[in-house]
């Protein structure tokens, strides 16, 4: 090899944007498991469901009335509940960046098939403009860009006065990301993002101006039972109190709630964001001090502090043999960009990951580099 090998690797290599690293210290064994083997809707699994529920709105400290439910299929089943559920009456104006949003217009446009709908969109790597969003129309939009590295810059695009709903995927920015509440109608998320929780279960955050809707409007397209959110024009409350639509996972719901214990210990949801930023901060300082890898979010604002996304300059094969090579040492599991998104890195920066083990993978980036390049 044209370069000496670093002799320290990252405690946990897992550096995967979903499912992410689990917390630190986590184990298995730790979880609280007593409602393995019982009905979900027994006292005991509707208390756990519940304290979950609460625990939730608690931690992020959620306005009064906002109603927190857990929902089957991830964030993308989330997503589509509320879809399907609640747009229709107003145009809706659709924001995207990258590929999960992109997907989210398809879905309106060619699924729901509704007419007026307009669509906000900007290449990988910037936003777009969104002070074209309209006050009277639905707005849905991605906090961070999962898939691309870009966030918002924070809310103030979002009318106080508005007249439309605000629907926002937030899978990758809650728990790392200030969220301006009260300008949020409905937000999305899956424990699987941020918390390094298991997979299949969404939560879905819903505000007053958002229950109202969702009793005053009824789809004209039929409704799956596992979209219903409501029964005779009322709000199925059941489902924020730890009565969900379908079977949930309890051993999901018991590492859901180890998860929100750390968040917790840590200091709450404050030092939850702190600790992704000062994820973040290694990255910036190893890019600043080298000119062949760069930030694909143009804008130092914009840049996602959890999936942090990166263009390295090197060709296609040459970025196969550079991730092999962190993977085959076992230093960086799964840090290929998205699929559909420009080539390059990615890299999870949330607080599951520890600063440490960060700094441990920035001398195996250059050593993969020059070995690729040699």
């Amino acid at each position: 090899m044209p370069h000496s090998q670093p002799t320290t690797k990252p405690t946990n290599p897992n550096f995967s944007s979903g499912p992410c690293a689990k917390r630190p210290g986590y184990d298995v064994k730790q979880l609280d498991l007593s409602t393995l083997g019982r009905s979900h809707r027994s006292n005991i699994g509707k208390e756990a469901l519940q304290k979950a529920i609460l625990d939730t709105a608690t931690i992020l400290g959620l306005p009064e009335g906002y109603r927190v439910g857990i929902v089957p299929a991830s964030d993308t089943g989330a997503m589509e509940m509320i879809m399907w559920s609640i747009l229709g009456p107003r145009p809706v104006d659709v924001c995207y960046w990258e590929s999960f949003g992109q997907g989210w217009f398809a879905d309106i446009t060619k699924q729901l098939k509704l007419d007026n709908v307009n669509e906000i969109k900007a290449d990988y790597g910037v936003l777009p403009d969104l002070s074209k969003v309209n006050s009277a129309n639905d707005c849905i939009f991605t906090w961070n860009g999962t898939t691309s590295g870009v966030k918002v810059e924070n809310g103030d695009f979002i009318s106080d006065d508005r007249e439309g709903l605000t629907i926002c995927d937030a899978t990758s920015a809650v728990f790392a990301m200030q969220m301006p509440w009260e300008k949020l109608d409905v937000t999305t998320f899956s424990w699987q993002k941020v918390l390094g929780g298991e997979g299949g279960h969404g939560i879905i955050i819903l505000s007053p101006r958002a229950v109202a809707r969702l009793e005053s409007h009824t789809p004209s397209w039929p409704m799956p039972k596992i979209f219903r959110l409501t029964a005779g024009g009322k709000l199925i409350e059941g489902i924020f109190k730890g009565a969900t639509i379908n079977t949930p996972s309890m051993l999901c719901v018991a590492d859901y709630q180890d998860a929100l214990n750390w968040i917790t210990s840590i200091g709450g949801v404050e030092a939850s964001i702190q600790k992704s930023q000062d994820n973040l901060e290694v990255l910036s300082s190893f890019v600043a001090q080298n000119d062949w890898i760069s930030f694909l979010a143009e804008k130092k604002s914009t840049r996602s502090n959890t999936s942090v996304c990166l263009s390295v300059d090197l060709n296609s094969e040459q970025l196969k043999q550079f991730i092999k090579l962190l993977s085959d040492n076992s230093v960086a599991f799964d840090i290929g960009a998205y699929k559909d998104a420009p080539s390059g890195l990615r890299i999870w920066c949330g607080s599951t990951v520890e600063k440490s083990d960060l700094e441990a993978l920035m001398p195996w980036l250059t050593w993969a580099y020059l070995s690729v390049t040699a």
